[in-house]
């Protein structure tokens, strides 16, 4: 994908005055469309003026409301499928664990290159419109049903028993969709990795655990006892649900 000719449109919030206008002149020599923010209020306020965006590049460290609880307010709102690629001075395991439990599809330590940042752009913006050549039978069926769920895979919903929409990241509902496409199968690790995130990022084995932990939440699935997603010993983890595919 061609980054500089779809004009994909970045909102970049960080309070550092001097970060937003390199970042935001490098990536508009790029084709880019930017918006820049100090704070989260003006990050809701260009949302609600200048939207939708394609992506959010989130500090984490910001005055007020931090970005975590931004990632998270995001997650939850009408805005939960726009793809968060976050930014912080702390480069610990902690903060990115922290950082993508909260929901955002990629992280980046500080200090980074304008080049780096644009290659993390273009590859989280790939990820979230690109699902695997392997799921594309699976995405034929405009509804896919499980258990005591459906999935509207035109809308991207998941849906409970009751006709409860459950909102999902990007991240979430790409998983899920891997584990519909595969289910019964032992899927490792490395596998769910390459299926979920591709390799252009920097990623750890422990971030798909926590995003099983999160669509374990999301499906109100007990890890102690689950029933649809089942950790398999030194393997990985295996959806254990029939998928049928709805009309």
């Amino acid at each position: 994908m061609n980054i500089a000719k779809t004009s994909d449109h970045i909102l970049i919030v960080d309070d550092d005055r001097e970060i937003r206008e390199l970042l935001s002149t490098y990536l508009v020599k790029n084709g880019l469309r930017v918006v820049a923010v100090p704070t989260g209020r003006h990050m809701r306020a260009a949302l609600e003026e200048s939207g939708p965006f394609d992506l959010v590049i989130l500090d984490l460290m910001l005055p007020g409301e931090d970005g975590l609880t931004l990632c998270r307010d995001l997650r939850t709102g009408k805005y939960k499928a726009t793809p968060i690629l976050m930014l912080t001075a702390r480069s610990e395991e902690a903060d990115r664990i922290l950082g993508l439990e909260m929901g955002a599809d990629d992280y980046l330590a500080k200090p980074f290159s304008a080049r780096e940042l644009l290659a993390r752009i273009r590859s989280v913006l790939r990820r979230t419109r690109m699902l695997p050549p392997n799921m594309r039978s699976t995405e034929s069926a405009s509804k896919l049903a499980f258990g005591d769920w459906q999935v509207d895979t035109t809308a991207r919903n998941l849906i409970d028993d009751s006709g409860v929409m459950v909102a999902l990241s990007g991240a979430e509902y790409r998983l899920l969709m891997v584990f519909l496409e595969h289910p019964q199968k032992v899927l490792s690790r490395d596998q769910l990795l390459s299926l979920t995130q591709g390799r252009e990022a920097e990623l750890f084995e422990r971030s798909i655990d926590l995003l099983v932990s999160r669509l374990r939440q999301r499906l109100r699935d007990d890890a102690r006892e689950p029933r649809y997603i089942k950790t398999v010993r030194s393997e990985g983890y295996v959806f254990s649900s029939t998928v049928d595919a709805l009309d």
